[in-house]
């Protein structure tokens, strides 16, 4: 398979998916991020209490 062919595929399969919106209807952008801040913050902890040789 040519790299042109590959890359036409790729530009038509990434026109189909523009029709949908890409974001699914159950998702929030902000739980999601507060989801992830939370989770950050827990590993931060995590590690900062296991490095005590510092």
């Amino acid at each position: 398979m040519s790299l042109p062919l590959s890359a036409a595929q790729f530009v038509t399969l990434a026109a189909e998916g523009e029709e949908h919106g890409g974001n699914h209807q159950s998702l929030s952008p902000y739980l999601t991020g507060i989801g992830a801040f939370v989770v950050l913050m827990l590993l931060l902890w995590i590690t900062t209490r296991f490095n005590r040789d510092r």
